[in-house]
């Protein structure tokens, strides 16, 4: 086995038991930055092994391929230094291909991108089916239109519509209800008061206040939506 591909064999080996079994900083490091250095590390010698191959085979041969691995170095370089940038461009991305898709981070975190006419639009599973809201801080508990409502059983009674609410049409009458689940990616919470608008009242659903002041914490981060989940 060629030295250099034996010794980034190693590092490797060492990267995955730091991740693994590491607890203590090691030289100033802590345990996933001392994996990521000896992850690097292997990758390089096994790089410059293939090119020092490439070399004897030929010095054309071990040029282009010199050539070709500082172009991919300088790109990852790049895209390092602009991470954050890229992180957020591939949001904005996101936020138009799947709109509200919630990702699952750390934790139970779950982050939602914003659409390109700067609002954010939430996937959410209420009793168990899929529902699109509109994230807004401004209402005081969920909203459901009346045909998101029937499309998940809750038809009110006429008499029920007894809460007035303001809309952007100006003030109507709501009716009352429990929601037994409502789930953004793994963030779930239980019993969640919510009410039904009207036919015609509203064109989308409205995740307020009602469940999210139950979450440890939310936030609006450049694109991105950034939901914590409270304590189980």
């Amino acid at each position: 086995m060629p030295g250099a591909l034996g010794i980034g064999l190693l590092l490797l080996g060492c990267a995955c038991a730091l991740v693994t079994l590491g607890e203590r900083d090691v030289a100033g490091l802590s345990p996933q930055e001392g994996a990521g250095l000896a992850a690097a590390a292997a990758a390089l010698l096994v790089i410059l092994g293939g090119v020092a191959q490439r070399f004897r085979a030929g010095f054309g041969e071990g040029l282009w391929s010199l050539c070709l691995w500082a172009a991919v170095g300088a790109g990852g370089a790049a895209l390092y230094a602009y991470r954050d940038e890229a992180r957020e461009a591939a949001f904005r991305a996101l936020g138009e291909v799947s709109p509200g898709r919630p990702v699952a981070g750390q934790g139970g975190e779950v982050t939602i991108a914003r659409r390109a006419d700067g609002s954010f639009t939430v996937q959410a599973r209420v009793n168990g089916r899929e529902q699109r809201f509109a994230f807004d801080t401004g209402a005081s508990t969920m909203v459901l239109t009346a045909e998101s409502a029937a499309a998940l059983g809750i038809r009110p009674a006429p008499g029920a519509y007894v809460v007035a609410v303001q809309t952007a049409n100006g003030r109507a009458a709501a009716a009352p209800v429990v929601l037994d689940t409502v789930a953004v990616g793994p963030i779930s919470e239980r019993r969640v008061p919510a009410l039904v608008t009207r036919p015609g009242t509203l064109s989308l659903n409205l995740l307020g206040m009602s469940f999210l002041e139950r979450l440890a914490s939310y936030e609006v981060r450049g694109s991105r939506l950034i939901l914590r989940p409270g304590k189980v």
